[in-house]
């Protein structure tokens, strides 16, 4: 799966999942519309703790602009048409940690434990390596069992703990996790 997900890889392209087709391309500022529609059909405990409000306009006109900018690659998952979810890298812009990106997985229930979270993260560690990024991280708040799990069957190791880091839309503070994952071994 590595040395597959590894190759150079054209989009869109399309695969089949336990029965159902699936699309996988690049974001564009087309997607405007179907990424607000996709974020505000999401369950409420998904839009928790995301780092930004990507059910507001503004936040994904501001995430089309970085997308622009090459400090943001977006791959989308489409599923009969529809939009179903979305893995992204961020290149990280200050100079002392150029040689880390973050990664953010997000998918519509119906669609999870099908193995798009590991496609897409495959995709995006291809991306990481073309950009010559050393570390992966991802974060999340101590709560989200499913996403720390999910993280682990990728590789990615607990880096840290802090407490009371991140906000809820109720203003409840949690624990953040940074977990990460080391790049330059994925393709050996």
């Amino acid at each position: 799966m590595a040395k597959e997900s590894a190759k150079k890889r054209s989009y869109p392209w399309k695969t089949k999942i336990k029965g159902e087709n699936i699309t996988l391309r690049l974001m564009t500022s087309e997607d405007k519309n179907a990424m607000l529609e996709f974020a505000r059909s999401l369950p409420e405990d998904d839009l928790l703790f995301l780092a930004i409000d990507i059910t507001q306009e503004s936040a994904v006109d501001d995430w089309i602009r970085r997308l622009k900018d090459s400090n943001l690659h977006t791959i989308l998952v489409e599923k009969d048409g529809k939009l179903v979810g979305h893995g992204s890298l961020l290149h990280e812009e200050q100079v002392w940690t150029r040689h880390l990106g973050g990664m953010i997985l997000l998918l519509s229930p119906d669609v999870r434990g099908m193995g798009l979270g590991h496609i897409l993260a495959g995709e995006l560690f291809a991306h990481a390596d073309h950009l010559k990024l050393r570390k992966v991280m991802a974060r999340m708040a101590a709560s989200q069992k499913g996403a720390i799990s999910v993280f682990q069957k990728l590789g990615f190791k607990m880096e840290a703990l802090l407490a009371d880091c991140v906000i809820d839309r109720n203003d409840r503070t949690h624990d953040l996790i940074i977990m990460s994952h080391d790049v330059t071994g994925f393709n050996e």
